[in-house]
């Protein structure tokens, strides 16, 4: 059996964010054809998931630090998946160096600077621009890689077009989701055993945060009169204090904090509300949300990629009065609300339960480690980019790890 090391930036918590899930996902599609490996040099949380329970050899590493070059050269995997491009950046010369002969995965879960230069325009009130030293480093970094796992169908066609990224060194990886089929269909509560208005997201992350602000000093002091018996539940992972701030039950909003089971907390609401202003990527929440059964009003850039020819589970709007409106109505209109649920199961199991996207990615793999010096000739671009980094990334950690011998006592 082949072997994969997964190179994690923190160990995956499924019940904390998307991007916990989605490495989720990808760990238990490898371990169908491969041994998986997983290391990360985080230290674990509470809510990392039990890897070793699923069958995965965990390993504790350390960053910038010469023995993971003594760990890589006797694992000697076939293929190393890194989480993030920052991973690919600290450890793929040690990959590539001590590993030569393994396929280089790059898992990038959104594009980091679109998604921070969209925050940036966003907080300034100026026009996009994406080029950016974030940017560089991240094309750099799917350039070095063999194959970089693109979520979104925006992102795919973002980078070929104006980045000019040859398609064959992308590959698109939506979320892997199991079908909604009836008997679950069955099991949600229905339209009038559900109330009230929610939202769910990470608070480590930036739009989610955003997005909270809005909802707290726009949306809902308006939605609030259009639907009084109403009350708005704000749930996410490592709130703060400012965000505990905005906990108003007098006001009918309310902080939660951490929803244990997204999905399940989901599924006692009627409608998912989330103007969210930037971000990148696909959306997790609503992935839960359809398969919660729970209609959703987002912004334009939350259903990114999402929507199949602008059906969405719900309403997809920009601008706050509408946004406000669709709300109200979806609320309250009973059969236009089964009507959006019925197209968020649509939605998912056209999108997102297709395991064809899964299987062509085992086979992908494997036709690259049999033909990996073909494929790399092929990608001058990315040699010379791997031979810069090589060289300017080891001269650097081989100063950082004298600098902290000298430091020791």
């Amino acid at each position: 059996m082949r072997k994969i090391l997964f190179i994690g930036l923190v160990w995956p918590e499924p019940t904390s964010s998307a991007a916990g899930w989605r490495m989720l996902h990808l760990i238990k599609l490898f371990l169908n054809s491969y041994e998986v490996h997983f290391a990360s040099a985080a230290g674990k949380s509470d809510y990392s998931h039990d890897l070793i329970k699923l069958g995965v050899h965990e390993h504790n590493i350390l960053l910038n630090h010469s023995s993971f070059d003594k760990f890589i050269s006797q694992l000697q995997p076939d293929a190393v998946l890194f989480d993030r491009f920052m991973i690919e950046e600290q450890y793929g010369w040690r990959v590539a160096e001590y590993c030569p002969n393994a396929l280089r995965i790059l898992d990038t879960e959104d594009l980091h600077f679109l998604r921070l230069a969209r925050q940036e325009a966003y907080k300034k009130n100026q026009p996009l621009n994406i080029n950016s030293d974030t940017a560089k480093r991240e094309i750099a970094s799917i350039l070095r890689s063999d194959i970089s796992l693109i979520i979104s169908e925006n992102e795919m066609e973002l980078l070929q077009k104006v980045f000019s990224i040859t398609p064959n060194l992308l590959y698109y990886l939506p979320f892997q989701e199991d079908e909604i089929v009836a008997d679950r269909i069955d099991r949600w509560l229905n339209f009038e055993e559900r109330e009230h208005f929610v939202f769910i997201g990470n608070f480590i992350h930036e739009p989610n945060w955003r997005t909270v602000e809005i909802l707290k000093n726009i949306i809902w002091p308006v939605l609030r009169k259009r639907v009084p018996s109403a009350e708005l539940h704000i749930y996410g992972a490592y709130a703060s204090e400012k965000v505990f701030q905005l906990h108003k039950p007098q006001e009918g909003f309310y902080i939660k904090g951490r929803a244990d089971n997204a999905r399940q907390v989901l599924e006692r609401y009627r409608v998912l509300l989330a103007p969210i202003p930037f971000g990148a990527g696909a959306k997790g929440k609503f992935v839960d949300s359809m398969q919660a059964g729970t209609p959703t009003v987002c912004s334009s850039v939350g259903a990114e990629s999402m929507s199949v020819d602008g059906e969405w589970n719900g309403f997809i709007c920009d601008e706050y009065p509408e946004f406000i409106e669709k709300a109200a109505v979806l609320y309250h209109n009973k059969e236009l609300w089964y009507d959006c649920q019925h197209k968020g199961v649509q939605i998912l199991n056209d999108r997102y339960a297709n395991p064809i996207y899964g299987t062509a990615l085992l086979s992908l793999c494997e036709t690259k480690i049999n033909h990996l010096t073909e494929d790399r000739n092929e990608n001058f671009m990315g040699q010379i980019l791997l031979h810069q980094q090589h060289q300017a990334t080891r001269y650097m950690a081989l100063w950082i790890a004298e600098k902290n011998k000298k430091a020791q006592p």
